[in-house]
């Protein structure tokens, strides 16, 4: 992904305990200095290093992250889901107009195992850390993250999915897809990423509701149950956001509680805590 891509990585790998101790003292609003020394950084190199990586200050990471601000995010949302779902995500001007084109596999194409498909794998740098991706004819059909040493772990998880398909090494495909899924200014229903999925309906169902979000927006399991027709069912819509294999893209990092808590996420709560403020600084520029 080039130089900034490895930059970002590095000052992620760096700032994601400051990010946690951020969050987790977010009500007490710790002093800069406090922040600084909670990872062993003098004020002003955090406060560079925090701010080259997100594009704002750690003061005003902060205020992204209370449960006021996200309780203002729900509201402003509103039933954004349902509304967008009682269009009809299989109009083709729906579909247009999201930045995310889903395309599910068919039962027997799950059953077979991926037979006969070829998926390329790469292994890149991104603002959240290293990326593992996985790429077919069809579409992304998995994004998840990893470090070095659970690379071989996540290779796994994918080749459990896809048992019978041929994995090709090919990062030279990968990386501008990449690139691509972590620069905000580049989604638009124009040009709409391409997603292949396996799963059930009602898996489908919920990573269907949740690209109909954009990046700054948040939603919660109780909203994505009312907005798929089932408002009892959000402990299997947590299970089912929880199943996700394409990350970020799919963004189940933008589910949280109703009362504004942020946890729940299967690469960490710092992780999914950085991403959400990252978006909120990257759309209120």
């Amino acid at each position: 992904m080039g130089q900034t891509a490895l930059q970002d990585t590095n000052n992620y790998e760096r700032i994601a305990k400051a990010i946690g101790f951020i969050h987790k003292h977010r009500q007490a609003q710790p002093e800069l200095a406090e922040v600084a020394s909670a990872v062993g950084l003098s004020p002003q190199h955090f406060q560079r290093l925090f701010t080259n990586w997100v594009g704002v200050s750690p003061k005003r990471f902060m205020g992204y992250l209370t449960g006021s601000h996200a309780r203002e995010l729900l509201t402003a949302g509103g039933d954004v889901l349902s509304a967008s779902l009682e269009v009809g995500l299989s109009g083709p001007g729906r579909l247009h107009d999201l930045c995310v084109n889903l395309e599910a596999a068919t039962p027997g194409e799950i059953k077979s195992g991926g037979a006969g498909l070829v998926i390329k794998t790469g292994y890149h740098p991104s603002p959240f850390g290293n990326v593992l991706i996985h790429l077919t004819e069809r579409g992304i059909c998995g994004i998840s993250f990893a470090t070095a040493e659970g690379r071989d772990d996540e290779e796994a998880r994918m080749k459990n999915r896809w048992p019978n398909a041929r994995f090709v090494e090919d990062a030279k495909a990968t990386a501008p897809v990449v690139k691509k899924v972590f620069a905000l200014e580049t989604y638009d229903g124009a040009n709409p990423f391409k997603v292949f999925v396996g799963g059930t309906n009602f898996q489908v169902q919920v990573w269907q509701a949740l690209i109909t979000l954009s990046p700054g927006q948040l939603t919660t399991y109780g909203r994505i149950a009312k907005a798929i027709g089932r408002p009892q069912a959000h402990r299997a819509v947590g299970s089912a956001v929880g199943k996700n294999p394409i990350s970020f893209l799919i963004p189940c990092h933008r589910v949280i509680r109703e009362g504004g808590i942020i946890d729940g996420y299967y690469w960490g709560t710092e992780r999914k805590v950085a991403m959400i403020g990252w978006e909120q600084a990257k759309t209120n520029a």
